[in-house]
């Protein structure tokens, strides 16, 4: 693999949270990588998404992260990623997870909100399998993953997406939750840092959580966009 490609979700109410991520991948990052955003409203100017409008929907790319085999060329393989991740470690180390007998590989979280409500106000809803779809090391390649067309996106549902019910269960690789670490639920390590920290709770670019774990080293981060901008 001569580069990672890496697909970002973008949300208009948080581009500083989509700045952070990308730098701080990038930075640690000993590979080179490619990282796009995936802005919905583009998706819709060339055709690819026409979903209707979901009020459940936490963020602008709820479900076209699905959208990332197509955007990839169904080739290779490729990482989406929730734009509320502060990266500490080398996504180099990801490719150890890349078995060609997966569609896709996550954290394979056992996960159940403590809140109602996250980020500025939006519902905090509860499902199978909820936030494996956050971070999902994607095999472009695989059958299963080629389900994924641009028709399918706009029309299956919610839970067939991100309950990964177009893939067998033996097609779901495992990540260690060191790389999609909850803030708020998962056990912070004894020593070191996560190798990226997932504040789906909400982060500090929002009022009300300021004074979350590695708050501090996510406002560096964005300070550092800021300057260098």
């Amino acid at each position: 693999m001569d580069r990672l490609r890496v697909f970002i979700g973008w949300d208009s109410r948080e581009d500083i949270a989509y700045q952070v991520a990308r730098r701080s991948l990038l930075r640690h990052a000993t590979i080179p990588v490619e990282v796009t955003p995936i802005k919905v409203q583009d998706l819709v100017a060339q055709g690819l998404y026409n979903r209707e409008i979901d009020p459940l929907a936490s963020t602008e790319f709820t479900y076209s992260r699905f959208l990332t085999p197509h955007l990839a060329g169904f080739t290779g393989w490729a990482l989406f990623v929730d734009c509320d991740f502060l990266f500490f470690g080398d996504v180099a180390k990801l490719r150890q997870y890349m078995n060609p007998a997966h569609a896709v590989a996550c954290v394979h979280h056992d996960y159940t909100p403590k809140e109602a409500t996250k980020m500025d106000g939006v519902v905090q809803t509860s499902y199978p399998r909820k936030n494996w779809s956050s971070f999902m090391l994607f095999n472009c390649d695989h059958p299963s993953t080629k389900a994924l067309t641009a028709e399918r996106v706009n029309r299956e549902t919610g839970a067939w997406l991100h309950r990964m019910q177009w893939a067998q269960d033996d097609e779901i690789g495992e990540i260690p939750q060191s790389w999609n670490w909850l803030e708020g639920w998962s056990e912070k390590p004894a020593t070191g840092t996560p190798d990226a920290v997932h504040f789906t709770r909400g982060g500090p670019w929002f009022e009300n959580w300021q004074n979350v774990d590695y708050a501090a080293e996510w406002l560096a981060e964005a300070a550092a966009v800021r300057a260098e901008a």
